[in-house]
């Protein structure tokens, strides 16, 4: 009798343990801080990390010439200065366009620079002006898009074209979607509209897995390698990636203690990717480069 007693008290205390033990390991994976999903051939949660000197802490965007790597250009949110350098320099140059103003993203293409302000306002100029401390010819091109905030840019090489997204509007808030927009660039820089298209936001929404404040996209690429579109939200903290027609085909989320202000995103020609990141919590603005591996699988 008292081995019988002895054996059910056992029986209890296990499954008491198995059920806290569970309990714990349940709720340690849902609160876990941190989880990377990753692109096929990316590893979110190992970039190689350059910092950037203090006059870059607030780095917005960046782009590459012809995907290579050998020059990062980029811009900061205060001032209107184009500025270039290698990845690691500890000092970066600079050219003046503009006055001070909230310029959010930059692209170069068949050497031309395009910087766009968060009104909708495009600047160009030739590439071969940044020799000087301030650039000639300046090209301050308005009213080409409808009211909103925009922060995003990818300039197509061959195809002589330029891509924005609209981050928020009350119109695209009203259709529930994110508005874009392409335009033709002559070879002096001048900007005319093509196209538009749209990416829908409950597709966006779908992909998560649950509700999300409105998709605020704050920089945009084209990876080579696959033709698909990489969109970068800092306020969502998520990449999204859609196909070649605008379809998004799925979210990853943005560790916050890597991705402190996800701003700028570009790729070179070996589809290694690069992400800028303002100061944020952190000491210093950021660039993240991801270098592709296609034997990473992706996670999703």
């Amino acid at each position: 009798m008292l081995n019988k007693i002895a054996t059910i008290y056992f029986m209890r205390n296990m499954q008491i343990i198995f059920l806290l033990s569970l309990f714990q390991f349940t709720v340690m994976a849902c609160a876990a801080p941190g989880v990377i999903i990753n692109p096929p051939g990316y590893d979110l949660s190992r970039p190689k990390i350059y910092k950037m000197p203090s006059v870059l802490e607030e780095i917005s965007g960046i782009a590459l010439n012809h995907g290579k790597t050998d020059t990062v250009y980029a811009e900061q949110d205060e001032e209107g200065k184009l500025f270039y350098f290698g990845l690691g320099d500890a000092t970066v140059k600079h050219c003046k366009f503009s006055k001070r103003g909230d310029y959010e993203d930059v692209a170069i293409s068949n050497g031309q620079v395009i910087m766009l302000r968060s009104d909708g306002v495009f600047f160009t100029f030739a590439l071969g002006e940044i020799a000087g401390k301030e650039a000639g010819n300046v090209i301050e091109q308005a009213g080409l898009l409808p009211a909103g905030e925009y922060e995003s840019l990818y300039a197509d090489d061959n195809q002589h074209t330029l891509y924005t997204l609209c981050k928020n509007s009350s119109a695209d808030k009203e259709a529930g979607v994110v508005s874009g927009y392409i335009f033709l660039m002559a070879a002096d820089g001048k900007l005319a509209l093509k196209d538009r298209f749209s990416i829908n936001e409950k597709a966006i929404a779908d992909l998560a897995g649950k509700e999300r404040p409105r998709f605020k996209p704050a920089a945009m690429a084209k990876n080579p390698l696959t033709g698909q579109w990489y969109i970068l939200s800092s306020v969502n903290k998520t990449l999204l990636v859609t196909d070649a027609q605008w379809k998004p085909v799925n979210t990853y989320p943005l560790a916050p203690s890597l991705f402190t202000q996800p701003e700028g995103i570009a790729f070179d020609n070996a589809g290694n990717m690069f992400i800028a990141n303002e100061r944020g919590n952190g000491d210093a603005g950021t660039i993240l480069q991801f270098t592709y591996n296609k034997k990473i699988p992706g996670s999703k």
